[in-house]
């Protein structure tokens, strides 16, 4: 049995993944600092809180489910108690990528990150239309990437992946730098930048005498139709002549001209990560 220590159990997240690794063929001994915390992962699974050494001198796998910002803290306190060949698993690239992890050269760095539950999909049940965030009933593509450590290690640290995440479709290798370009660069830097800016424009749009449901309901409608042709998901699809028209005036007014080199550049993906660390 792969036994697998699981940091931050009792937090948002960390019940979450504990919740998707209770019954699947991993051993996990949860730790969880917290009072609440503890209370919340005994209400969820039933599950009680390990000692954290304990924990880490028994573990094949150490799993992080902490704050972006603590990982690498995290990660220097407790790097001198796991045995050589131990993997550990973190849920962000930010502290990775930026340099933040300690330097030992006989454990398993693997970082991995759910895509979320598509936007078209073919989810019926309720409770998956609804799980927007993923691994509750929802499936989800899924990115992962060895940072460090053997090959064989990326199959074992890939099927945790799996299981915290379930239901997966696609599992995506990827590197490190892959990972951070694709967060914060193109999900946070661009697309949650861009989704505040639509919604900032349905907040215009009231102010200026629209019925706001009205303008909700015409904007998410566009948007599906526009992604679906965008994404090449509708590939008989076509933006009209006057969309066209529209797309090509408003370029100019809403991006500066290079702001997709300037948001993937590579020391701009860096201070992006140690900024969010920081």
């Amino acid at each position: 049995m792969t036994k697998i220590a699981l940091l931050g159990a009792g937090g948002k997240m960390g019940v979450r993944l504990a919740t998707n690794l209770h019954g699947s063929r991993f051993t996990v001994d949860h730790v969880e600092i917290s009072d609440e915390g503890r209370v919340r992962l005994k209400s969820a699974i039933g599950a009680e809180c390990v000692d954290r050494e304990q924990a880490l001198a028994n573990a094949d796998v150490v799993l992080m489910a902490v704050p972006d910002r603590l990982i690498g803290k995290i990660a220097h306190s407790f790097i001198d108690r796991v045995r050589p060949g131990t993997a550990i698993i973190m849920l962000d690239a930010a502290a990775p990528y930026a340099g933040l992890l300690p330097e030992r050269k006989d454990v398993t760095y693997f970082v991995t990150h759910p895509c979320h539950p598509p936007i078209f999909n073919d989810e019926v049940e309720p409770s998956a239309k609804s799980d927007f965030f993923g691994g509750i009933a929802a499936k989800q593509h899924i990115v992962c990437a060895l940072m460090q450590g053997p090959e064989e290690h990326y199959a074992l640290c890939e099927e945790i992946s799996r299981t915290i995440y379930k239901p997966v479709m696609r599992s995506h290798r990827v590197t490190v730098e892959q990972l951070a370009f694709l967060e914060p660069a193109l999900s946070e830097t661009v697309g949650a930048t861009l989704s505040l800016a639509m919604r900032e424009a349905v907040d215009e749009a009231e102010r200026r005498g629209v019925p706001r449901q009205a303008a909700i309901d015409f904007m998410l409608g566009h948007l599906n139709i526009e992604l679906a042709i965008a994404f090449n998901i509708f590939p008989e699809g076509r933006f009209s002549d006057g969309a066209l028209h529209a797309i090509d005036k408003a370029k100019p007014e809403i991006f500066r001209d290079g702001w997709l080199g300037r948001v993937f550049d590579r020391e701009a993906v860096l201070k992006s990560v140690k900024d969010i660390c920081a």
